[in-house]
């Protein structure tokens, strides 16, 4: 489905510019504010203090043997994956995914 913005949503923003693009989505029934959209990441980051507020235990993580690239340069070895039910937009221009 095709994502558009309106005049308001340039309210305050200069154009031509390459800021990142931020949302908010519905993750496991809690609003989730300020997700940074990365059209170049290969994964899909949450750090554990995500994890925790929403209450997903380590322990539901599945391992992952394949460390990361951390945004300093640094390896990352990440505790492991978990499928997500992700809600974006609002009725009735809504849509159900389950993401890793």
């Amino acid at each position: 489905e095709v994502i558009s913005f309106s005049e308001v949503d340039y309210e305050g923003v200069r154009l031509l510019h390459d800021d990142p693009v931020v949302v908010t989505l519905m993750v496991e029934l809690f609003t989730m504010k300020r997700i940074l959209i990365d059209s170049g990441s290969s994964a899909d980051i949450m750090y554990k203090h995500a994890f925790d507020q929403l209450r997903i235990p380590v322990e539901q993580f599945k391992p992952v043997k394949t460390p990361l690239v951390g945004f300093a340069g640094e390896i990352v070895h990440p505790l492991g994956f978990v499928y997500l039910s992700v809600v974006a937009g609002t009725a009735p221009r809504q849509t159900q995914v389950q993401m890793t």
